[in-house]
């Protein structure tokens, strides 16, 4: 173990420390959870505030650990502190008074729901502060509003005991899962990125399609997609499988706008990929009350189906183009690579067979954390091992010390970290061991922010939604419009999905649009899973879709062009993720939600046709170039196999058939004459 690192060194100020800090709370909370859920929320929330403050100062320019700003920024972030320790001293007392406040609990709770509005705004913009914003002022003022909209009036006091404190505001079901599972994975992503997992898969992805036409685009998707197994930050991995891909997709002729679609295309489909997801397939188990599992087993296929997508529409970008990959003798091995950093794979294997065999999300989050930890140090101390035979001992002993978890707990494991990291003291590469597992653990306190104060703040809307009964409302009215139609319920709920994506992230983006619309699919007939991921995998194309594209303008310094550009290049390469969230609904043995494993194969077979069908209409090419009405025909025939009606399919695969019949023999015929 070298202690080199593929991420970065965060500088040394007082966000370093709190945020180390941070991450030794949220360990020690997920290990023994001494504390209620309720204090675990409030004291979240509450360094979530203190480092934002820290490290977004009123005023930028202010000196590292003096001035006005740093003043003002310590002073907010000390105060937002105090409503987590609040919570924590008094929590009885809350308890038992809920809802009947006292003077302290109105300075508190006014105080904490306007120092996570201002939080959200400093970190992600005015976005969604002003939509839920809308929500408060609904709550306030909203029995004066005409028709079916207006409710029964609520005071002041009931709005700031339902967001301020208890379980329905604030401090909700969005911030338990911020709490424990979001940051818990956060940190697993963070340790393997800083231990050298991103080298590992860009070394991969290169060895295996490098050298393939339109090969460092398809490294871009493979490379991404395997980031996403561990991450499940979009924007995350645009910037750092980015940094790589793109700049070597313009290098071999593809264009700035194109190499960046492509690469925020790849990076958001990191949010679908199991076994880690992004945040909101978390907060989808809790919100539903299924096995997170299942959620995984959901997932999976029309994950694949996603970058498959994107891995066909680079491949026919590059036939158009006549590119071709890098020279195979410039393309590293990747079995070397696996060879060399094969025991990173060890805790994203022993996570997946955690979650599948039963296990939660935070035990199995906590054993990989665990275990990506104790492999970093036990090769580094192996490496300070001489002799094969004491390395190959080592390794037994260290083995037996990871299976004693299993008899022991977690006590195993952090006896065996402890004495792992006093033997680093005593080997060569022990420092930047050391070095390289600060790093993660403050990386990873800092990576979470956007999400933890996106999760409180989001609580403001499901606590008005909860207090005002709005949502029955809401879904009532999109029920009248799309009784009959289950397409129109569709594709209203597809533009909400899209238009609060927009100005807010994928996370608040789902609880809103699935507190208002997925009941409502769920009433028309489509599965629980499947109406709730449906509304997933908009508010992630949202992210790629335009005017404001994060993922696209995210990409867009890297491949130095504007970032309108790079999200219409995106929306064109993601055409597929468009559709088959409809195929899911028509077909919902596409999530596997079935007990027939041959109508799942049918069902992915007609998806994989229609994406096939899509790509070559999108880019305007397959074999040959197509002329405009094979677009337009090969578009009708995949269209066709979205909905289970009598005789589409027969349609779309007749039409296929058709298509590629026509195509093949014209450009044989094409051939011919030129040769």
């Amino acid at each position: 173990m070298s202690g080199t690192s593929d991420g970065d060194h965060p500088p040394r100020g007082p966000g370093f420390w709190v945020a180390l800090v941070f991450s030794a709370f949220q360990l020690w909370m997920a290990a023994f959870h001494p504390l209620s859920s309720q204090v675990i929320r409030g004291l979240h929330v509450a360094f979530v505030l203190l480092l934002i403050f820290l490290l977004f100062p009123p005023f930028k320019d202010s000196p590292r650990w003096a001035g006005p700003g740093r003043i003002l920024g310590w002073v907010l972030g000390l105060a937002g502190f105090a409503t987590g320790l609040y919570q924590w001293v008094f929590e009885a007392d809350l308890t038992q008074r809920a809802g009947d406040l006292t003077p302290a609990d109105w300075v508190i709770g006014i105080t904490a729901v306007a120092l996570v509005f201002e939080a959200a705004r400093r970190v992600m913009g005015l976005g969604l502060p002003i939509i839920c914003a809308i929500f408060l002022a609904y709550a306030l003022f909203g029995n004066h509003l005409p028709g079916m909209l207006a409710h029964r009036g609520y005071g002041l006091d009931q709005v700031v005991a339902q967001l301020g404190f208890g379980t329905e505001g604030i401090y909700g079901t969005p911030t338990y899962v911020s709490s424990t599972f979001i940051f818990l994975f956060i940190l697993f992503g963070a340790f393997l990125e800083q231990a050298g997992m991103i080298k590992l898969f860009n070394d991969f992805a290169m060895g295996t399609v490098g050298h393939t036409r339109g090969g460092p685009a398809k490294v871009s998707v493979v490379s991404s997609g395997m980031m996403g197994t561990i991450n499940g930050s979009g924007v995350a991995n645009v910037v750092t499988t980015g940094q790589f891909t793109i700049p070597l997709m313009k290098r071999f002729g593809y264009s700035p706008a194109f190499a960046g679609g492509v690469e925020a295309t790849s990076s958001m489909g990191g949010q679908i990929m199991p076994p880690v997801m992004g945040a909101v397939a978390f907060i989808m188990a809790e919100t539903i009350n299924v096995p997170y599992v299942k959620i995984v087993q959901a997932a999976v296929i029309p994950a694949i189906l996603y970058f498959v997508t994107v891995f066909w529409m680079v491949h026919l970008e590059a036939g158009r183009k006549g590119l071709s990959g890098l020279a195979k003798e410039d393309c590293p091995n990747p079995w070397t690579a696996v060879r060399e950093r094969w025991y990173l794979l060890l805790p994203l294997a022993g996570l997946v067979a955690l979650l599948f065999s039963g296990f939660t999300p935070l035990f199995s989050g906590t054993v990989g954390l665990a275990l990506t930890v104790v492999l970093i140090f036990g090769a580094a101390v192996a490496s300070g091992v001489r002799g094969t035979a004491l390395r190959v001992l080592f390794w037994l002993l260290l083995g037996f010390a990871c299976a004693g978890f299993v008899q022991f707990g977690v006590i195993a494991f952090v006896a065996t970290i402890a004495v792992l990291v006093t033997l680093s003291f005593f080997v060569r590469s022990g420092g930047d061991t050391r070095r390289l597992a600060v790093d993660a653990l403050v990386n990873g306190a800092r990576h979470a922010l956007p999400v933890a104060i996106a999760c409180a703040l989001v609580g403001v809307i499901i606590g008005v939604i909860n207090l005002t009964g709005v949502a029955a409302e809401m879904g009532g009215y999109i029920i009248g419009i799309g009784r009959k139609s289950l397409f129109l319920a569709l594709f209203l709920t597809m533009l909400t999905c899209l238009v609060l994506g927009m100005g807010i992230p994928t996370i608040p983006n789902y609880i809103i649009t699935s507190s208002l619309a997925a009941p409502v699919l769920l009433e028309l007939g489509v599965p629980l899973i499947v109406s709730h991921m449906f509304v997933f995998y908009f508010g992630i194309m949202a992210d790629l879709t335009p005017p404001v594209a994060l993922a696209a303008f995210a990409a867009a310094p890297i491949a130095r062009e504007r970032g309108l550009l790079i999200s219409m290049q995106a929306l064109r390469v993601a055409i597929a993720g468009f559709i088959v969230p409809y195929m899911a609904v028509y077909s919902p043995a596409l999530m596997l939600q079935g007990d027939s494993p041959l109508a799942t194969a049918y069902v992915v077979f007609k998806a994989l046709v229609a994406i096939g069908l899509w790509g070559a209409a999108a880019i305007g090419y397959l074999f040959a170039p197509l002329r405009a009405w094979e677009r337009v025909f090969a578009f009708a025939a995949a269209s066709s196999l979205v909905v289970a009606l009598p005789l589409t399919d027969e349609i779309g695969l007749g039409g296929a058939l058709l298509f590629l019949g026509w195509h093949l023999w014209r450009t044989r015929a094409a051939r011919a004459q030129t040769a």
